[in-house]
């Protein structure tokens, strides 16, 4: 499913326009990019939650040429399931 087919099924579900489930949809966004970028978690009970997660810089190679190289720490973002979502997937 894509973002506009996630729209369109938004917009069917909660009985909205086509334009009002794309301005929902685009406030969930960028309110959890706010609060990830802050390094918050965002729990939708439920459904899952979002956490930020810091990987160690490590040394790895290049598959092209062998060579060792140097792989530089960043932040990560995680997402575990919720209970209710993984009974639904299986």
């Amino acid at each position: 499913m894509n973002k506009a087919q996630l729209i369109e099924s938004i917009a069917k579900e909660a009985k909205l326009t086509k334009a009002e489930a794309k301005r929902a949809l685009g406030s969930v966004i960028t309110v959890t990019s706010k609060a990830l970028g802050k390094g918050d978690r965002v729990a939708l009970v439920g459904f899952g939650s979002f956490s930020v997660s810091k990987r160690a810089a490590r040394m790895g190679r290049n598959p092209q040429t062998g060579k060792a190289i140097k792989i530089a720490a960043k932040k990560v973002v995680k997402f575990k399931a919720g209970a209710e979502l993984t009974k639904k997937v299986k």
